[in-house]
């Protein structure tokens, strides 16, 4: 099983989301069974559930968060994955300084479809802006998704 990690700042937004995208997609490409899809954040609010404009929006979209728990960003988390994704570079920077020998496998999420830019936080915004977010993961998973099952070495079933 291959494993991919999102990591954020408060594991309560965007890697929630962006996890709850991927296996809806990983789902859709019949990969399901053979990718386990994880978050974390840096400075994680701890045993918080997903915002709940986070949940809203992806239940709009037909996609279940609401059992999320938030989950602090261990050195187990980002050895055992085969790619962890960032959402900015400062989770890229935190997770060098902790463990520097795993950097080659951590990326930007955006990086994934050929950009460099970090995927702006919604926390403590309003709807639309979690709206926005979920958009923007959408349109960075689809558009990496070759790069992503390139790095873990897979390729979707026809």
């Amino acid at each position: 099983m291959k494993r991919v990690l999102f990591v954020c700042t408060g594991n309560v937004c965007r890697s929630p989301m962006a996890t709850g995208l991927l296996r809806h997609r990983l789902q859709e490409l019949g990969l399901a069974d053979q990718v386990s899809v994880a978050s974390a954040g840096v400075y994680a609010l701890v045993g918080q559930p997903a915002s709940a404009n986070a949940v809203t929006t992806l239940a709009q979209r037909g996609i279940d968060i609401s059992d999320h728990v938030a989950h602090s960003l261990e050195i187990a988390d980002v050895k055992t994955a085969d790619i962890v994704l960032v959402m900015e570079e400062a989770h890229r920077r935190s997770i060098f300084y902790t463990t520097p020998q795993h950097l080659g496998k951590v990326y930007l999420l955006t990086e994934m479809s050929g950009q460099h830019h970090d995927v702006k936080d919604p926390y403590g915004q309003p709807l639309p802006e979690y709206e926005r977010c979920a958009q923007e993961l959408t349109q960075l998973i689809d558009q990496g998704m070759p790069q992503i099952l390139r790095r873990l070495g897979l390729a979707a079933k026809s």
